[in-house]
């Protein structure tokens, strides 16, 4: 579904039902250079399991318009206002790598009106090597090639796709390689200038899940429990085989863990 937000189109997949506000509210936000399809199986779970689902695709990204915005801070305002355009109450947000420090930007503006919060591959900051920088801005192939050798576990590299002929590697080069040109050196950019995470985390006050991948080299888990000890009584969930791309790597641990948490009390 499209949504108009302050004059801006954004693309929202709905896990294939229509999306009802009288139902919880899940919005999944997707990382850098990635879009709402990188939450196939989270998104349509819900969605049919008496949820709302919003997969969003951030502004620039997938089949929203552009142009990217420029930093964590802009994308958290832009969820907000989408939030309170569709109506939306007391939310649950799941992001993933830059969407997670938007989802915890989000439900630090939020305060109370967040519902549960869920973040993976997540960490208290997210520097970007200055080198995959310059690869993004003058040779985003070579950058696509770098985040998806990085980007995965051992496991990932060498088959374990459980969809019968897929190739996770592939399909990871391709779909970080289908942003627009520009796009993935602007999340990245904005990815190393994210400061804030720990006072967003101070203003936290719902539950709250950090799901890390074991094997995770671009923000690794003893990072992440960094930034889940500023959070009360959240909880901290390692997923040991997976490397960063969780909803790939390791969907049924993922959706698993998403549905204990969001379904408990």
């Amino acid at each position: 579904m499209q949504i108009t937000v302050k004059g801006r189109d954004i693309f929202a997949a709905t896990g294939g039902t229509r999306f009802d506000t009288k139902l919880p509210t899940v919005i999944f936000i997707h990382g850098a250079s990635l879009d709402h399809s990188c939450w196939p199986l989270q998104s349509r779970w819900f969605a049919w399991h008496g949820y709302g689902v919003l997969a969003i695709d951030l502004p620039g990204h997938g089949r929203s318009a552009g142009p990217a915005l420029e930093s964590v801070d802009e994308m958290a305002d832009c969820v907000v206002d989408l939030l309170e355009a569709v109506g939306a109450v007391r939310p649950v947000l799941v992001g993933h790598s830059m969407g997670a420090a938007v989802a915890l930007e989000v439900a630090a503006r939020l305060g109370g009106g967040a519902g549960k919060l869920a973040l993976l591959g997540v960490s208290e900051a997210i520097p970007v090597h200055p080198a995959l920088l310059a690869d993004a801005l003058e040779r985003p192939e070579q950058a696509c090639l770098s985040m998806t050798a990085w980007g995965h576990g051992p496991a990932g590299h060498v088959g374990g796709n459980r969809a019968p002929g897929m190739w996770m590697i592939g399909g990871a080069v391709r779909l970080f390689g289908a942003a627009a040109a520009g796009v993935l050196h602007t999340d990245l950019k904005a990815c190393d200038d994210w400061k804030t995470g720990p006072q967003a985390a101070a203003k936290v006050t719902c539950p709250t899940l950090f799901l890390l991948g074991g094997r995770d080299r671009m923000t690794p888990a003893r990072s992440a429990r960094k930034l889940a000890a500023m959070i009360s009584g959240s909880r901290v969930q390692i997923i040991d085989k997976s490397g960063h791309m969780l909803m790939s790597e390791a969907p049924d641990e993922t959706l698993d863990a998403l549905v204990a948490f969001v379904t408990g009390d």
